[in-house]
């Protein structure tokens, strides 16, 4: 059909250049077929283009619009950073003061039989048993032990690894797996602490991260304790644990009156105790080459339980007294870490959230941002700061931010040097903001939510469609200096339909299925969707975008020859009647953006406008306003050239 379609004189020519092995009919009848499709095809559809150039750049933007409307509201979800799927889960546990290894023992049974369980069941629901291997331990936890536990009892600690088969022969995640491992775990009465982990590659930190700060010790472990209760209601966050755990069961000794009377100092009491439990140091002498001490210690017989009811203190006026008459004992749970930050006591509540569905983890980052934590500080009267991920992403986005000002400022200055022009370099990068459309609209379609990789490939498509837009605009300021700008803008556009497609169906590769290379899929979604239709835009948006400018050219230099015009008439005629559309652009549409409510003059003359939203009304008040000062200046314009051609004649 090609072939019959094309003019004789080609035909002829095609088929001699054909060859007579036949190698080259491919290549010629492809040919063929876009120089058709270009010169019948494509050139009378720019020239429409360039006809309807403002309703183009108008559905353009029509576009975009709607697809950024798809990541506000939260179809298109954004998550810092897509962790490559991985098969390795650990659970660890630490049993509180007063167990035994028998029950670190009965706690690690546990953990086995939910985990053979949970494999069996798995197996009977998708055909095979996700169970690789399984370690357990006691004595030491498995992977990123729990915090806070250094000074734990080993026989108090125990850790399980489970090693899942590859990620690619199973259709769920570890995530999953470990959601529902958690729930089948029995704990123990005497466990503190039981937490699961699904471990990932990326950046370092938890994907929850709170730290708790501005309280007491005691205010502090609340909080935290809170927090972790409120989580339960969500399987998909685990590996939930705080940095304060509880430790050693702690006397607290506080003087009476009576003692004070004594002249008894908390002070000196506790240094008097600290000698007698810990002994003191008499004396120090030469040992050869080293130095020895002699220390004066209380019996081991005499450290025992009832050691402050035996203690005798001496007064200031040298009288003995009971320890238990001069003090108060409190009995209570003390903490074996107390961590501080430039001096100020904080705990961090950390723990990981399934990347499964990016939904759900915003909806449980918003409940926790919103009304989880803001509930607890009011309760307990703490202060608190989301760390971790959240942390690195506020600072990856500040640093992307100003990467980009200085990338376009930059990229600015330099077409602006090629172009020799302060205009022309904003037609080109005007194709910038449209490749997002691509971008999201590739994102929605693959349900991939948006990642720190999507802005890696955000800037090489930017780059890429950069290059094919100057060049474009190269093309057609070529043509321009020997013909009209229109059929220039026609014939550039033509030239250069085939180095744009090239570009853009050479960059594919989007088809790759394995779990390890999911974490690559915002960007080479964003490469080849945004590139797709970077190729429709830098054909549309760029042509439209330098014919409009050369409208808005024409209407500079007709105001420039109109304010420097002989007759004083037409000179003071503009100056008036941009000075109306100053004044009225003040008094409506900036009144509006500044103070977000129109002026009272102007609600008073139209009250049907009272009660609706401020911007739209001042939209088309302005609007209105405007076509009726340009209607106006068109009426006094054609009176005044009148007047104008009677003087002269």
């Amino acid at each position: 059909a090609l072939f019959l379609l094309a003019p004789r004189r080609r035909k002829v020519a095609w088929v001699a250049g054909m060859g007579t092995n036949g190698l080259d009919t491919p290549s010629a009848i492809v040919n063929l077929g876009f120089g058709w499709m270009r010169a019948r095809l494509f050139r009378p559809f720019m020239a429409g283009v360039i006809h309807a150039r403002y309703v183009v750049l108008a559905g353009t933007c029509v576009v975009l619009a709607s697809q950024v409307a798809l990541f506000i509201q939260g179809d298109v979800q954004w998550r810092f950073f897509n962790a490559p799927e991985r098969g390795s889960v650990t659970g660890n546990f630490a049993m509180s003061q007063g167990a035994t290894r028998a029950d670190t023992m009965a706690m690690m049974r546990e953990l086995q039989r939910a985990t053979e369980a949970l494999g069996a069941e798995y197996e009977q629901r998708h055909g095979r048993n996700p169970i690789d291997y399984v370690i357990a331990e006691i004595g030491g936890n498995a992977g990123r032990g729990l915090s806070g536990t250094d000074s734990k009892d080993s026989d108090l600690l125990g850790g399980i690894s489970i090693e899942l088969i590859d990620a690619d022969l199973r259709p769920y995640s570890s995530f999953a797996f470990v959601a529902e491992l958690q729930d089948a775990v029995v704990h123990h009465p005497l466990a503190e602490t039981v937490s699961f982990r699904g471990w990932r590659s990326g950046p370092g930190g938890d994907a929850l991260d709170v730290e708790f700060f501005g309280a007491k010790t005691d205010t502090l472990k609340a909080a935290a304790e809170d927090l972790k209760q409120a989580l339960l209601q969500y399987p998909e966050v685990s590996a939930v644990q705080d940095t304060l755990a509880y430790d050693k069961e702690e006397l607290i000794l506080d003087l009476t009156a009576q003692g004070q009377a004594l002249g008894f100092t908390i002070d000196g009491l506790g240094r008097a105790l600290r000698a007698r439990l810990n002994g003191i140091e008499a004396a120090t002498y030469p040992d050869g080459p080293r130095s020895a001490e002699i220390r004066v210690e209380l019996p081991a017989g005499e450290l025992t339980a009832d050691f402050l009811d035996r203690t005798q203190m001496r007064t200031p006026l040298g009288a003995y007294v009971p320890l238990s008459d001069i003090v108060s004992v409190e009995r209570r749970t003390g903490f074996s870490t107390v961590r501080r930050e430039n001096g100020i006591r904080l705990v961090s509540v950390s723990g990981d959230i399934s990347e499964d569905d990016p939904a759900r983890a915003t909806q449980i980052n918003e409940a926790l941002s919103d009304d989880i934590l803001p509930t607890i500080a009011a309760q307990r009267l703490v202060d608190y700061r989301l760390a971790g991920l959240s942390e690195q992403e506020d600072a990856f986005l500040n640093d992307a931010m100003t990467g980009l000002i200085l990338c376009l400022l930059g990229i600015y200055l330099v077409l602006a040097w090629v172009f020799s022009s302060w205009t022309r370099p904003i037609v080109v990068m005007a194709i910038i903001p449209f490749g997002l459309v691509g971008t999201i609209y590739g994102h929605a379609l693959w349900d991939v939510p948006l990642s720190m990789f999507t802005v890696v490939g955000l800037l090489g498509m930017t780059g890429i469609i950069i290059n094919d837009s100057i060049v474009l605009v190269t093309s057609i300021d070529d043509y321009a200096a020997e013909r009209g700008l229109i059929p220039s803008i026609i014939d550039g556009a033509s030239d250069r339909l085939r180095p744009v497609m090239l570009t853009t169906l050479t960059t594919v590769l989007l088809y790759e299925q394995s779990q390890q290379a999911e974490f690559l899929k915002p960007t080479v979604i964003t490469l080849v969707y945004g590139l797709g239709f970077g190729m429709v835009l830098v054909l549309l948006v760029v042509p439209a975008l330098v014919a409009v400018q050369h409208d808005v050219a024409r209407q500079v230099r007709a105001m420039r020859r109109g304010l420097a015009a002989p007759a004083r008439v037409i000179r003071w005629g503009f100056v008036v009647l941009w000075t109306l559309i100053a004044g009225w652009f003040a008094a409506t549409l900036g009144h509006a953006m500044v103070l977000g409510e129109l002026p009272a003059a102007i609600i008073a003359a139209l009250p049907a406008l009272f009660g609706t939203n401020a911007m739209p009304a001042a939209v088309g008040l302005f609007s209105v306003g405007v076509l009726a000062l340009a209607l106006a200046a068109y009426v006094f314009a054609a009176l005044g050239w009148q007047i104008v051609r009677l003087r002269a004649s």
